[in-house]
Formats: structure tokens, C-alpha cells, sequence
């Protein structure tokens, strides 16, 4: 990967047809951590890429297939938006972890990585967080279901 990310001709944000997912979609869905940190070192790659399809972004789809990992390198990034909705529930990541009991990254925000103070003033905000009060609301339930 590295050696085809080396040449001019390639572009790490080019998405494929029938998906319409970038080469750091499809990382890190799959929770390829090494792929995604790859990725991330080069300055070209765009981490909100939303895919075509559905329009969620390599955040999004870490966060719905519980790769934790992924998630967090994600989040160490100060560029990486986590209020963006996708088309299809229209909900932000942690939205949609939170109403579908995956306590374990919904949680993610609230822990050391503290990435709601950048985004406070997005017009979207996620459930976990709560504009009127300035203060972080109840977690979900510690349900964490394992398929």
C-alpha cells in the first residue's frame, strides 16, 4: 500500500464505483487500524469522505462495526468531525451507537479523547451532549451486545 501511495497517479481519496467508498472507508470498516493510521499520515486524505451510498464517513462506519481501535485513531485527529449524519438514519456515529446499545463506543466521547468541545458550535450535536445545559447527559445502558 505504502508503494502505490507513493506514486503521483494515485489519489487516496478516490472512491469506488459501486460503493462509493474511499481506500480509508473501507480500512476502516473493517478495522484495519494499521491501514487507517497509514492513511491518515499523508496529508491528502480527507477523514470525512462520506461514502455515496449513505453518505457515512470512515467515523461512521468504524463506529457501527465496534471497531474501537479505529475509532480512537480517528479521534486523536482534531480534523475528524463526528457531528456529520449519514443519509440513511440521519444520525451522527455516536448517535446511532448510543440508540443501538453499543455502550462501548457510544462512551468513547466522554473518555480522555474529549472531542465535544470542538465541535460546540456545529448546528448538529450529538446525543450525548447536551447545548442548552453545557453539561454531558446520562450514558445508555451498559447493554453491549456481541454478534
Amino acid at each position: 500500500m505504502r508503494i502505490l501511495l507513493e506514486r503521483n497517479d494515485v489519489s487516496p481519496n478516490t472512491v469506488d464505483i459501486k460503493f462509493g467508498q474511499s481506500p480509508l472507508s473501507w480500512a476502516a470498516e473493517n478495522g484495519h487500524e494499521g491501514v487507517v493510521r497509514i492513511l491518515l499520515e499523508r496529508n491528502d486524505v480527507n477523514p470525512n469522505i462520506a461514502d455515496t451510498r449513505y453518505g457515512r464517513t470512515p467515523l461512521w462506519l468504524a463506529t457501527e462495526n465496534g471497531h474501537e481501535g479505529v475509532v480512537r485513531i480517528l479521534l486523536e485527529r482534531n480534523d475528524v468531525n463526528p457531528n456529520i449524519t449519514d443519509t440513511r438514519y440521519g444520525q451522527t456515529p455516536f448517535q446511532w451507537a448510543a440508540s443501538n446499545r453499543d455502550a462501548s463506543v457510544a462512551m468513547l466521547p466522554q473518555e480522555p479523547i474529549n472531542l465535544i468541545p470542538r465541535y460546540l458550535s456545529s448546528p448538529q450535536s450529538t446525543q450525548l451532549f447536551s447545548p442548552e445545559s453545557s453539561e454531558l447527559s446520562e450514558p445508555p445502558p451498559k447493554r453491549i451486545h456481541r454478534f
